[in-house]
């Protein structure tokens, strides 16, 4: 069984788009999109350097587009359970059919302009725990005020707050944790810092009409199934300001009998954790597009039907 994910920010890099416009169709498709959400998402797919895409009401348009162009060149297919890291939803949502990929892109848009809005009113950044246990890292976490963002498995938690509070936690790390990374990211995602942004959403997805997902659709907020294009949307919304709860995705995959994941571009991130967490499970992650081959092959492999 096939489970096809899509990353998170973070995980966008200066260049990644440029051997994707060498596929047919693909420039045409991100100048459309381009101009429909009023940002370059060629110039900085291809150009820009590692501040400007660090932004994150560029970064998250970015990274759905990648998804997006990158999973249509796998052909129409059907995977077992489709599901995204954090922004990665929408991708996941936009592959699954609950809107058109243009929706997709104007929802993602919006959600990136307000997550930037509000992490302006404080100093917010997040950091990667990696290794300790769990039930020693939160309560530790919590009582420097921080919250668990992110609960990835695999021995990582991603700790978001205010930079002082970060500090602090640089300075007394949870008892079995090897090193606490700061990352590239601008602002507090997936905490309270962000309850400005989830109005906004909320109103965004109020004027959608979903459909319901066409494959097994797993959420972040709990790792359960989603079967309403209604709930996908809700859940959306609400996202940006709880926590991602990628860790029990990995378990519902487990449930469902994964034997083969494949993560759409820019892959790496969420291949690495399934490798940790999910032994035995064949893993692939779309970089460019001469990963292609590799990836049907795996498509084929694993069960995954091909509509022609």
């Amino acid at each position: 069984m096939l489970v096809l994910v899509a990353p998170g920010q973070g995980a966008q890099a200066p260049g990644f788009l440029t051997p994707w416009l060498d596929l047919p169709g693909v420039e045409a498709r991100l100048r459309a999109w381009s101009e429909a959400i009023d940002l370059d998402l060629v110039h900085y797919g291809t150009l820009a350097d590692a501040d400007e895409i660090r932004d994150t009401a560029v970064a998250q348009p970015l990274l759905v587009a990648a998804g997006l162009v990158s999973a249509a060149a796998l052909g129409d297919i059907t995977p077992g359970a489709v599901a995204g890291h954090s922004v990665g939803e929408i991708t996941a949502a936009a592959y699954a059919g609950v809107f058109d990929d243009a929706t997709a892109l104007a929802l993602v848009r919006k959600r990136g302009l307000a997550m930037a809005e509000a992490a302006t009113r404080a100093e917010t950044g997040m950091s990667a725990l990696l290794g300790g246990d769990p039930e020693v890292t939160v309560p530790h976490l919590e009582r420097l005020g921080l919250t668990p963002a992110n609960v990835n498995g695999a021995g990582q938690i991603v700790a978001a707050g205010t930079l002082e509070q970060l500090a602090a936690l640089a300075e007394d790390k949870p008892e079995g944790v090897r090193r606490v990374v700061p990352l590239k990211v601008a602002g507090a995602f997936h905490t309270v810092h962000m309850a400005p942004a989830v109005d906004t959403l909320a109103r965004a997805a109020k004027e959608l009409t979903p459909g319901d997902p066409r494959f097994t659709y797993v959420s972040n907020k709990d790792g359960q199934a989603v079967a309403t294009g209604t709930e996908v949307l809700e859940r959306l919304a609400g996202q940006v300001a709880n926590p991602v709860r990628w860790d029990l995705c990995m378990d519902t995959f487990k449930e469902l009998g994964v034997t083969a994941l494949i993560e759409v571009c820019p892959g790496g991130t969420l291949t690495g954790l399934a490798k940790r967490a999910l032994p035995g499970v064949a893993t692939l992650a779309l970089k460019t597009p001469d990963d292609l081959d590799a990836a049907r092959a795996l498509i084929a492999e694993h069960g995954a039907r091909q509509e022609l």
